[in-house]
């Protein structure tokens, strides 16, 4: 984008016309004005002369000639001491207003288009002076519409969410918008080589290519930002240089690698249990007549893989219907107390079955907004997670308490607690701390997740605390209802 902008060059060309035609007539003029003066000096020496010249034919003969001399020099010197004066005074006069006029050149050339020239006459310069003006004047609103678009243009590319950078021919930064700013921090710099201020060498590659083959270029950056990915697109400029947009297609990247993610995790937790029972089935198979206690404990563990493909199968579907854009919710206020007695009553009979004890702590009576079975889901999660890992510790506490804006519920075990380097990631899909032990309790690693998303749909949050050998403590937040209107 260029600093300064220009007029095209058919409204230059037409300007130049025009004020050589009014530069010929404004010469005409003055040159018949002058003409006008000298033709007025003459005439006025010829009068002199006339009246010398009467006045010699009335003196006697005697000493007539030397007079006429005399008195012709004298008329000559007045003719000359008159001439002078005004010769030179019109002279320091147009000399002075043509001074102004070169000054105000000057002031136009440095980009001082406010530049004006006094009008305190009506003649011929003057004429010149008001076409100088009406074209400072028209010069200043085309530089004024031209600046205006400019800074449109800046706003525009600023308030876009790719970046954007142009380079000069040479490869110097000759523009970039805030995103690119944002991105490059403070290397980035009008004048300053590209390859100097980023690093990528996919983005400086297609820079190069769009500078030195005319044609545009597009590529990934990928170490441009860390843990975003670009794409890339460098084209030349008709004026020279090239122009570079960077679309951040992270997002992309990072739903397409959790896609191919989570269609391996599903293979692989699909391929135990249908291995196991596809080999207990040819095993029964192959033995026309099996013993009647081995049948009973292969179809026990056929039946145990299909139950946990079945628990699979409908994890599955729960997360992605609570992924899924068209995911509801039917949110109504309720007593933050009344989720927990729900969830004591719903699910104490899970708690019971595993032999630990459900313990209710204190809760607020603030209403919350919730879906309460969407809430007895997440209850229902935690604590049967509680119950596969926390076993050892003997009881489940379940509480809330009111923080800032919002109330916070927790579901607290007493078991062997979470290492701290596992935290961050086990609301993640299939993540397990303990692989074999999960698989051996039955659960799917979607539990979790499914939490995690029902909350996030709600406006809250979830989190996890830990200490090993202590027991763990999952909690999550609810908006209140005050808050939500």
């Amino acid at each position: 984008m260029p600093d300064r902008p220009e007029l095209p060059a058919g409204r230059w060309t037409s300007r130049v016309q025009d004020a050589e035609g009014e530069r010929l007539s404004l010469t005409r003029k003055v040159f018949t004005k002058l003409l006008g003066l000298f033709v007025l000096l003459l005439v006025f020496h010829t009068a002199v002369m006339e009246i010398v010249f009467q006045q010699f034919l009335h003196i006697s003969p005697g000493g007539s000639l030397n007079r006429f001399g005399r008195d012709a020099l004298l008329s000559g010197l007045i003719a000359l001491v008159v001439a002078i004066p005004v010769a030179a005074w019109a002279a320091v006069r147009i000399m002075n207003r043509l001074e102004h006029v070169v000054t105000f050149a000057k002031r136009i050339a440095d980009g001082d288009l406010s530049a004006r020239l006094d009008q305190t006459s009506h003649d011929e310069l003057s004429a010149m002076e008001a076409a100088l003006n009406q074209t400072a004047e028209r010069l200043g609103q085309s530089f004024a519409e031209i600046e205006s678009r400019r800074q449109e243009l800046a706003a525009m590319l600023d308030s876009m969410q790719e970046a954007v950078v142009a380079v000069t021919a040479e490869g110097q930064v000759r523009w970039s918008n805030a995103v690119m700013q944002r991105m490059a921090g403070t290397q980035i710099r009008v004048g300053r080589p590209l390859a100097h201020s980023v690093r990528d060498p996919d983005l400086l590659a297609c820079v190069r290519g769009a500078l030195e083959q005319g044609a545009v270029r597009s590529g990934r950056a990928t170490t441009l930002a860390p843990g975003r990915y670009f794409d890339v697109s460098a084209a030349p400029l008709p004026a020279g240089g090239a122009l570079a947009v960077l679309h951040d297609v992270t997002r992309i990247e990072t739903a397409e690698r959790s896609r191919r993610d989570f269609i391996a995790n599903v293979s692989h937790e699909l391929r135990t249990p249908l291995t196991s029972i596809q080999g207990y089935v040819e095993t029964l198979m192959e033995d026309p007549a099996p013993n009647p206690e081995t049948a009973r404990e292969f179809l026990a563990i056929i039946q145990k893989s299909a139950r946990r493909m079945n628990l699979l199968t409908e994890d599955l579907l729960a997360l992605a219907g609570v992924e899924s854009p068209d995911y509801k919710l039917a949110r109504q206020p309720i007593r933050a107390s009344a989720l927990l007695e729900d969830a004591t009553e719903s699910l104490g009979g899970i708690v019971a079955d595993s032999g630990m004890e459900l313990e209710r702590a204190s809760a607020p009576d603030t209403h919350v907004l919730a879906d309460p079975d969407a809430m007895n889901q997440v209850f229902g999660n935690l604590i049967e997670n509680a119950t596969k890992y926390g076993n050892s510790g003997g009881r489940i506490r379940l509480g809330a308490q009111l923080v800032d804006n919002h109330v916070e519920f927790f579901v607290q075990d007493f078991g062997p607690g979470i290492a701290s380097e596992h935290l961050g990631r086990i609301f993640e899909r299939f993540y397990r701390v303990d692989k074999a032990r999960s698989r051996e309790s039955g659960g799917t690693g979607l539990g979790l997740a499914i939490v995690k998303h029902i909350v996030q749909a709600h406006g809250g949050t979830v989190r996890a605390e830990s200490d090993l050998g202590a027991g763990s403590t999952f909690f999550f937040t609810l908006p209140l209802a005050s808050q939500l209107g």
